[in-house]
């Protein structure tokens, strides 16, 4: 791995995307700069379930052709990415991260996979993630994806794989998914953006479900600006997916340009407090700089959440009925605690 693939990998995905548009440098090179990293680093990061490297490679090759024959697919033409791996994929293992799927092929795509691929973006993986979604990134049957900055520090889940991999240039986007904060916390964690879309933006079928009700997919990048670019491929009706509703189509990219000035920061009472010091210094100056740059700031009392949880918004009801056929059939197979969550669902 040379100095230039470690360049290479670091750009952000606009500007990898800008690149390969602009002819300064080909997706075979911005793959092979993401497979090499992989090659050294996931090995201690267990980021990717699935390394996707001759597919990744001819992909890149072909995109290569076609931008050179003046055909630009989208705005991620050449550009690598990954998926978190709940996320079908046809013709590549699909596991969730569970024993229980450990082998499961799907014959189609998700319709997220569908648009990145349309979009020109090359599939280099599928990423870790916390057995079926179910929690914070360390039960996976292929063990758990650990935080690039710390390899002993928890990456946040239920995510943890693409939280890792955006974390350490190992591809320009990736996918998760967010029911409780399986997106926010990985990105978090990792010091990375992440975004949980509006409820029915971003078709979820194709998707292994956790509670259908609260279930989202969007993106993890390392630029506000990348997370909207993926946000304007990924968003969309879709007609067979039940949770989808039609929205008048809408460009992030541009929204990114407007002014705030109009808009108000809204702080919730006590949503600061037992913070690490360092921490909350650095919320303060946060709080500070978007206060000046927005129409200021105020304390805002926001509805108690304590009782809400995964369990009393439809966890032991859709997700131990989602499961039950296979926490009958092959408990075994899944990971001790996530079992025994299951079983105590199903026994309530």
């Amino acid at each position: 791995m040379s100095e230039d693939q470690d360049a290479l990998a670091a750009l952000s995905l606009a500007e990898a995307a800008a690149r390969v548009r602009e002819g300064k440098t080909s997706s075979v090179e911005l793959t092979e700069a993401c497979l090499a990293r992989i090659e050294v680093y996931d090995p201690k990061l267990d980021a990717f379930i699935t390394v996707l490297r001759s597919q990744a490679r001819a992909q890149a090759a072909q995109l290569d052709a076609e931008r050179k024959a003046g055909k630009l697919r989208g705005p991620l033409h050449g550009v690598p990415v990954a998926l978190k791996d709940n996320i079908d994929t046809a013709g590549i293992r699909t596991t969730a991260a569970s024993g229980v799927w450990e082998d499961r092929v799907p014959p189609a795509d998700a319709p997220v996979a569908e648009r990145l691929q349309a979009a020109g973006a090359v599939l280099v993986g599928k990423t870790n993630l916390h057995e079926f979604a179910m929690g914070a990134g360390e039960a996976s049957f292929f063990g758990p994806a650990r935080n690039p900055w710390a390899l002993e520090r928890n990456t946040g889940g239920s995510s943890s794989g693409s939280g890792a991999a955006i974390a350490a240039d190992l591809c320009y986007g990736a996918l998760g998914t967010d029911t409780a904060g399986s997106i926010r916390h990985p990105a978090a964690y990792c010091g990375t953006v992440g975004l949980k879309p509006t409820f029915g933006l971003v078709p979820i079928r194709g998707i292994a479900p956790l509670t259908l009700c609260l279930d989202h997919c969007g993106p993890l990048t390392r630029t506000v600006e990348d997370t909207a670019l993926m946000l304007d491929v990924l968003a969309g009706y879709d007609k067979l997916d039940i949770t989808s509703v039609r929205h008048e189509k809408e460009d992030y990219l541009a929204a990114l340009r407007q002014p705030v000035s109009k808009l108000r920061l809204g702080l919730p009472v006590g949503a600061f407090e037992h913070l690490h010091p360092e921490i909350e210094r650095v919320c303060a100056a946060a709080v500070e700089r978007i206060a000046a740059l927005a129409g200021g700031a105020r304390e805002v009392a926001m509805p108690p959440t304590a009782d809400l949880t995964i369990a009393t918004l439809g966890y032991a009801g859709e997700t131990a009925a989602w499961h039950e056929p296979h926490i009958r059939a092959v408990p075994a197979k899944y990971q001790l605690a996530d079992r025994r969550r299951l079983e105590a669902a199903e026994a309530d």
